[in-house]
């Protein structure tokens, strides 16, 4: 699994022109779906994200999680985090979680996410969709094996 969590002042989604979600100050995440991505890799990467302290106080120091700020999150679902660029020029995907499986899990996750975050939007599972954001800061996170503990 691999999340990108973005903070932001706002963030947006939007298919064939059409609004689907939006959300002010928060964190956009991008959420990629591994072949042997499990539901309870899935909680502990959400329980993590849910409990960032990556927003200022009145000190200005990263001290406040997305709960102390009344954030909102918009995850959006991205194969494409798992794009394996050592051969050639094409990336390949095989490492992606297969469509149905993927969009089951986050779709599950979706509603995980709201047991544990105040609100929690979504977008469409395989749609093409534009994505607008303001990024604050710019303040960037990746979460995969590498960078969250077993």
């Amino acid at each position: 699994m691999r999340l990108v969590i973005q903070r932001v002042l706002e963030a947006s989604v939007t298919v064939d022109g059409q609004l689907i979600n939006e959300i002010g100050k928060g964190y956009m995440v991008l959420v990629g779906i591994g072949a042997d991505d499990t539901k309870e890799e899935a909680l502990r990467y959400l329980t993590k994200m849910s409990k960032l302290r990556i927003f200022e106080d009145e000190n200005g120091k990263t001290n406040l999680s997305l709960n102390d700020v009344g954030g909102e999150v918009l995850m959006i679902s991205q194969f494409t985090l798992y794009a394996d660029c050592r051969k050639g020029n094409r990336p390949s995907f095989v490492y992606a979680g297969k469509p149905d499986m993927a969009e089951e899990l986050y779709d599950w996750m979706l509603v995980e996410a709201r047991k544990l975050m105040p609100v929690v939007k979504g977008g469409v599972f395989g749609g093409d969709m534009k994505v607008s954001l303001i990024n604050d800061g710019p303040f960037t996170i990746v979460l995969d094996e590498n960078t969250l503990p077993g």
